[in-house]
């Protein structure tokens, strides 16, 4: 089982890495939950459906999964070959290690490079707080699935560069315009 820390050049802090979770959370960060809290496997049609919405078909890459739907990194690591899927969930450290699935644990920003990943999905209960954060870190190319869609998303995804490529009950798609 992977652990360690990981430093930060530009503000000297160091984060754990415990049981393979990168604990990127703001101090005093609190303990991570057990695995007595670790979220289920989603079913695999479910993250056939997310990958599908992504819109990425094949490797090199990463994804990015944050919230409630990030249980749903490892099946779809299995459907987009040669993809590396970041999965941000706190409720994901009690699971183990996954090849293809990088567990981290994130307080109010991404902690990935703006642009640097080929797809995003902002779900469940980080969907409202993390649109913006989602648009920032796409891809010019990428694609940006937000479930559920907050009431002004189009807007807000208007605002930062992105317009709606399909929207269907609480789900919407979008791309760089």
């Amino acid at each position: 089982m992977l652990e360690g820390t990981l430093g930060c050049p530009a503000c000297r802090e160091r984060y754990p890495i415990v049981g393979g979770l990168a604990d990127l959370r703001p101090r005093p960060a609190g303990p991570l939950p057990g695995p007595e809290s670790a979220p289920t496997l989603g079913p695999q049609d479910r993250a056939f459906r997310l990958a599908a919405l992504m819109g990425v078909a094949e490797g090199p890459g990463f994804l990015l999964v944050a919230g409630d739907e990030a249980a749903l990194a490892p099946g779809v690591a299995r459907v987009v070959e040669g993809i590396e899927v970041v999965a941000v969930d706190v409720a994901l450290a009690g699971w183990p290690e996954e090849a293809g699935v990088s567990r981290v644990a994130a307080g109010g920003r991404l902690p990935v490079r703006s642009g640097s990943m080929q797809a995003v999905a902002v779900t469940g209960r980080v969907a409202d707080g993390w649109l913006e954060e989602g648009a920032r870190v796409l891809s010019p190319f990428g694609r940006l699935v937000v479930e559920p869609a907050p009431a002004e998303a189009e807007e807000r995804l208007r605002a930062a560069g992105l317009v709606a490529l399909a929207r269907e009950g609480g789900t919407i798609v979008a791309a760089r315009g």
